[in-house]
């Protein structure tokens, strides 16, 4: 062997050995002794390595002993001489410079640790290939940088590749698999994503206790990861156990002054916290404080978390004096060391805003709350760039205190503040719908740019969602339970992996959205125009002890925006009162018989729209965009205090929120002319299927929907004839044509109209008697059977198509649609969608998202306006509504107005129905008022949402 040659073997055994050494000591925390080399060998390395060498193990003992300031110095050293005598992309030398970057991580210097570890990760994946060990242990310790600055949509990724290298190469059961499965859970549990955190902690705790034993380290990390997960629950019974061991592992192993002890003192310290036990809270967290100080600088991330903690427990036991200047210290380090937007930083501002509200100050709350909805914003933006629907969601959800406190702060402690006024309502309009505002710009996006790669993410997107959708509701089939529950499952991640990677890909061609503010909303609305944004939220008391009592029973409030003047707002009461009256009004509108329709109307008028009409001054347009429950309902059909419908005072328009008319600012071009899908042949119903009869209460919920049954519908024929003559160029599908193959196979038609069976399932396990009315004349078999649940309820909504009663169409579909199918669907230039059936309206309502059926689908789809039902419909009736509608329409009249103007006739008996079908199910009495449609449920079951104005129009807010 040459001298150079036993130089570099000597060189290579000596940072293999560092490596092991750094490895070990990392997963363990403990350090071993490292192998030394050949001494003979020693004269072949020079002496500028050995000095680094020396200086490297002086660094990791120090790092062992908790002193990572000191262990800086000569880490640095060694380094800079590795990398001298080696080059800067010599293999062995991103050991040091992955020690370094260690270093760099435990100071809070985390855009250094980054740029190192990213250049060892390009080293690694160079000399070893992407798919090494060596690289796995690269992407987790980068990652671990990013988790800690905050942007978990990078850390994601890289935790996830990491993951898949190790269970390819280091077996199921490895301690270095385990570990990665706790840092991605921990990922997750940030973003309030538990349910899929909670496999990978459990998957974890198993491996770790079976292969390592119950006392080790890992097993201690993994139990305090656990414990979090159990508190964000609000489930500290659970938590505190798991806490306590894990703690009781730490001082074992490792002592009481070790930074790991103290991590996990501190979540038990806040779990009291939690609790609202300041006795026992209080001394753990200054210990907390004490050991920090010990190990690191005054303004390490560590400390500054122990002290923002102890300035929480000041505020609760009223030393607000000792919480401010606790605060006021940890806000200046963090922001002096990570920056301004920083999630820890939001934190500090939030807490400051807190104490103030404590302590009556509202005017200084504001101050320190725009700040921190500044940097919250930012760090939403950052977060939803990535993932898919239901991980937005899962975040959006860890921001729902917050949220509250600010609508709170203006509207209980701040009600004069300007100020406040305008920070709630510029909250509102960022954060409501703001997951599927998200999701839909990333959908069309990708459909903008549309190369042909971007096309195969589509398309697999859709036909996961088609195979999902047929699973679910298609019945029983060979398959056992746990085959078809694994299968759903394997689905749905199918689907979230390709709703994150559609969003991934649309993030650098994407345009930039415009900056919501009140400002940039109120200059899109005509001097006719207001904006009325409905809010659902739970007032909020810091004083409170206990964290699961901060928050009172949900209100609903109201702010009113014109183009001209201040917001202006009023709080409408409790939710309670006003949802009772809004299942009152639905009951009495959903019954042409029913004669206390005005009454109900007139009550929840009052409530409701009253207030808000002081507010809407000599306002002609409302623009709506209602919360909770207040999406069910036609604001239309309400009554004023002079006896007359809002329907004969207002044209009304809804939005998910007023954002919306940010986004209806961009227009794309339709490449299809309008296309009507009607009166599709159901098909033969099966032996044990149901027919509807008129006059029973029909209910639609079964075990698997599988014995579904719908009947023909004379009055779609005759529509779908009409609009034929009434659309130019229009593309008319009927009968055996009118499939839901064809209906995937668009791509933008102008219009897009349905006129068919519609249904909605509710999430409840009852008896098909007791579900009541769910669907226009759909029958569901088996009333005494309990009903499985099917918690999507994307896909407990649709439409049925052609040979939806054998559940086999045309193109191997199985005739029903999904709103989650309809969510895959082209319309990203559809000008108008009108699903001219039952019950398309309404969904699973989530506050502060909207309705979660079609209405969402469709915008996730790209449609600009949509007109949908509220309830059961006439088929008659319908069909005279919707053609005179589109005879408007073709007049150049806006699209809420035509709607208003068709409904207006019907209410003054302009419209007389000719009878025939029922497009729901009438009994005798309803149908003897067949020839008066006057009552709302004939006009106002049909409400128009998104772009109101004509086809082609200037893009202003107004009528």
């Amino acid at each position: 062997m040459t001298r150079a040659q036993r130089t570099r073997a000597c060189i290579s055994y000596l940072f293999a050995a560092l490596l092991f050494w750094q490895a070990h000591a990392t997963a363990t925390a403990q350090t071993p002794t490292p192998i030394p080399p050949p001494s003979e060998q020693s004269a072949d390395i020079p002496t500028e390595l050995l000095e680094a060498l020396q200086l490297y193990k002086q660094s990791q003992s120090l790092y062992e002993a908790s002193k990572y300031a000191e262990a800086l110095p000569p880490a640095e050293r060694a380094f800079a001489l590795s990398e001298k005598v080696l080059g800067a992309d010599h293999p062995e030398v991103s050991v040091t410079m992955s020690h370094v970057a260690l270093l760099y991580k435990m100071t809070g210097d985390y855009e250094r640790a980054a740029a190192l570890y990213q250049r060892a990760l390009r080293i690694r994946e160079k000399v070893y290939g992407a798919a090494h060990t060596e690289v796995a242990t690269a992407l987790n310790r980068l990652a671990l940088v990013y988790l800690e600055r905050g942007d978990y949509v990078e850390a994601e990724p890289l935790f996830q590749r990491a993951l898949g290298i190790r269970e390819r190469t280091s077996g199921a059961d490895s301690p270095e698999l385990s570990t990665l499965l706790n840092n991605l859970a921990t990922l997750y549990v940030l973003r309030g994503d538990n349910e899929r955190a909670r496999p990978l902690l459990m998957r974890s705790l198993a491996i770790e206790e079976r292969v390592l034993g119950a006392d080790h380290l890992s097993v201690a990390s993994t139990l305090n990861n656990l414990a979090e997960l159990y508190k964000s629950e609000g489930e500290l019974e659970r938590a505190e156990p798991l806490l306590v061991r894990a703690l009781d592992i730490r001082r074992k192993a490792l002592g009481e002054e070790h930074t790991s002890t103290a991590l996990t003192m501190n979540n038990l310290a806040a779990l009291y916290h939690a609790r609202g036990d300041i006795r026992r809270a209080l001394p753990l967290t200054e210990k907390v404080l004490a050991i920090r100080e010990r190990l690191f600088d005054r303004e390490h991330p560590d400390v500054t978390t122990s002290v923002n903690n102890l300035g929480a427990l000041y505020t609760l036991s009223g030393e607000y004096e000792r919480a401010e200047q606790l605060y006021l210290r940890a806000l200046a380090a963090d922001e002096k060391r990570l920056g301004a937007r920083h999630p820890s930083v939001v934190t500090g501002l939030t807490n400051l805003a807190a104490l103030h509200i404590a302590r009556g100050d509202g005017v200084r709350a504001v101050e320190f709350m725009e700040r921190a909805e500044e940097g919250r914003e930012h760090n939403l933006a950052l977060n939803l760039f990535a993932g898919s629907e239901r991980q937005k969601l899962a975040y959006l959800t860890t921001l729902g205190g917050e949220t509250n406190a600010v609508v709170s702060l203006h509207a209980n402690y701040a009600p004069r503040d300007a100020r406040a006024l305008k920070l709630a309502l510029t909250t509102i309009l960022r954060r409501k719908g703001r997951a599927l505002d998200a999701m839909a710009d990333q959908i069309a996006a990708l459909r903008r740019r549309l190369a042909p790669e971007d096309k195969v993410f589509l398309e697999q997107l859709s036909a996961a969602q088609s195979r999902l959708s047929a699973l679910v509701l298609g019945g029983t089939t060979e398959a056992s339970g746990q085959e078809r529950a694994a299968s759903i499952r394997r689905l749905e991640a199918e689907i979230e992996r390709l709703q994150d990677t559609i969003s991934r890909r649309s993030a650098g061609f994407a345009v930039r959205a415009p900056s919501v503010t009140t400002a940039s909303v109120q200059g899109l609305l005509g001097d006719d125009a207001a904006l009325v944004e409905f809010v659902a939220y739970k007032p909020y008391d810091p004083k409170s002890m206990r964290a699961d009592e901060r928050f009172g029973a949900l209100r609903y409030i109201a702010y009113v925006l014109r183009r001209q003047g201040e917001p202006l707002w009023v709080d409408l009461g409790a939710a309670r009162e006003i949802d009772a009256g809004v299942v009152r009004l639905r009951d009495a509108l959903k019954r042409p018989a029913s004669k206390n329709f005005k009454e109900a109307a007139r009550a929840l008028d009052e409530a409701v729209m009253r207030p808000v009409r002081r507010l809407a001054g000599d306002a002609r347009h409302l623009f709506i965009s209602p919360d909770g429950a207040l999406n069910l309902i036609p604001f239309a059909a309400l009554v004023d205090e002079d006896g007359k419908y809002l329907l004969e005072r207002y044209p009304v328009t809804y939005l998910t929120s007023g954002r919306d008319l940010l986004r209806l600012q961009s227009s794309a071009e339709s490449s299809q002319p309008p296309l009507v899908i009607a009166d599709p042949l159901f098909g033969t119903r099966g032996a044990n299927a149901v027919a509807p009869e008129r006059g029973a209460g029909v209910a639609t919920r079964s075990a698997d929907m599988g014995q579904m049954s719908f009947t023909q519908l004379p009055g779609t024929a005759e529509e779908a004839l009409s609009l034929g003559s009434t659309l130019p160029g229009v593309r008319v599908l009927t009968r055996e044509q009118a499939t839901e193959a064809a209906l995937k196979g668009i791509s933008s038609p102008r219009v897009l109209h349905v006129a068919t069976h519609g249904f909605f399932l509710p999430d409840v396990a009852a008896s098909a008697a007791a579900a009541g009315a769910r669907s226009g004349g759909a029958q569901a078999n088996g009333e005494n059977q309990p009903a499985a649940r099917i918690e999507n309820p994307l896909l407990r909504s649709g439409l049925a198509l052609e040979g939806a009663n054998r559940r086999q169409g045309v193109g191997g579909e199985d005739g029903i649609l999904t709103a989650l199918e309809v969510a895959a669907l082209d319309l990203w230039g559809t000008k108008l969608v009108v699903l001219s059936a039952c019950e398309t309206g309404v969904g699973e309502v989530k506050n502060g998202e909207g309705v979660y059926g079609l209405r969402r689908a469709l915008v996730l789809a790209g449609a600009e306006a949509q007109v949908m039902s509220l309830w059961q419909v006439s088929d008659e009736a319908t069909r005279d509504l919707m053609v005179a509608y589109y005879k408007r329409l073709m007049k150049g009249e806006g699209r809420t107005e035509a709607l208003r103007q068709v409904q207006l006739e019907m209410l003054r008996g302009g419209m007389q129905e000719q009878g025939g079908a029922e497009r729901g199910v009438l009994g005798k009495q309803e149908r003897r008022l067949q020839s008066d449609r006057s009552h709302p449920f004939y006009w106002a079951a049909f409400i128009q949402s998104g772009d109101w104005r004509a086809m082609q129009a200037p893009r202003t807010a107004s009528r």
